[in-house]
């Protein structure tokens, strides 16, 4: 009877010890969450993470407040999310820019595959090669005839080194055998005022920044970066009508602490792929230009793997390196 009794405690004290874990994911989310953003707000990244922000909140009970800290291409927010408690309770908004920095960027002190743990995806926002309306061009082919006819006469233009306008641009080179010269900014909405007032020629830039310019006549769209054409512009050509395999995007989805526990990142996966669901919140998307990317955390995972080899390659060929 003592032996059994003395089991019994034993049992009973091995029990207790493991309710507070799986009574602490099962109570996620019992305080706001942060979603840290490396850029400042108003760019799509921003708006849509915003919008998935409101979603879980209404889901959870809890704020998921949206925290920009704009830095390094990105690399400020990720590097704070790396190195924050694995809880939960702080999530990065991982971007392309993330994929692209692995590269770019000799010095990281944190690795996006191994450091961030995939939740799930939100979208996918294609570029959509854009010129001055005064640019002689009107198609992809007419553009790379003028290329080549006049070499160093196209300035593109970029939201700073790295960006993916940068990257874009690089591989439509690389893909259409012309020269470019390539002017940073500080932020896409100078480079596309200096666009639109003819300082530069083209830009590769996200949809959502340059929908409505294009929709006022401000700026002409030559062609879209996606495999095929989008809902926001359905006129518009692919590139890769030209160029076979030429594709794009800018994307977004969240990512947690290594470490923070399965049961609290299947729990915030359920809840990005059940938003998806929302008609609105697809409708949104798509009225940005962009492509709904409900992915779960393994298809998140490569995709963000597949981004990072792919932009390895058109960082180094161009030789660009962050300043």
């Amino acid at each position: 009877m003592k032996i059994f009794r003395r089991e019994l405690l034993q049992w009973a004290a091995a029990a207790l010890a493991v309710p507070p874990i799986v009574a602490w994911a099962q109570a996620y989310p019992s305080k706001p969450v942060r979603l840290m953003v490396g850029f400042a707000p108003g760019q799509a990244i921003d708006i849509l993470a915003r919008l998935f922000g409101q979603a879980l909140s209404e889901q959870f009970g809890r704020q998921f407040v949206v925290e920009n800290r704009g830095g390094a291409g990105g690399n400020l927010a990720a590097e704070a999310v790396a190195r924050a408690p694995a809880d939960g309770y702080t999530l990065l908004v991982i971007g392309a820019n993330n994929a692209i920095n692995t590269t770019l960027y000799d010095n990281l002190t944190f690795n996006i595959l191994t450091d961030i743990v995939p939740i799930a995806g939100i979208y996918r926002v294609p570029q959509v090669m854009v010129v001055n309306p005064d640019f002689p061009a009107k198609t992809v082919p007419e553009f790379i005839a003028y290329a080549k006819a006049n070499p160093g006469k196209i300035n593109y233009g970029s939201g700073g080194v790295g960006s993916v306008a940068h990257v874009a641009a690089e591989l439509f080179k690389m893909m259409a055998g012309i020269q470019m010269q390539h002017v940073p900014y500080r932020g896409a909405a100078p480079a596309l005022a200096d666009l639109i007032g003819g300082q530069l020629q083209v830009i590769f830039d996200n949809v959502p920044s340059s929908l409505a310019h294009i929709r006022a006549g401000k700026l002409r769209a030559l062609a879209v970066c996606s495999a095929k054409r989008l809902d926001a512009l359905p006129d518009i050509p692919t590139v890769a009508d030209y160029l076979p395999g030429f594709e794009t995007s800018a994307f977004a989805g969240l990512g947690a602490p290594k470490g923070t526990p399965a049961e609290v990142i299947e729990k915030l996966e359920r809840a990005v792929i059940a938003a998806h669901a929302d008609p609105a919140i697809r409708k949104r998307i798509i009225d940005l230009g962009g492509v709904p990317l409900p992915l779960s955390s393994v298809e998140f995972g490569k995709y963000v793997a597949n981004e990072t080899q792919k932009w390895a390659k058109v960082v180094k060929a161009s030789g660009a390196k962050a300043n």
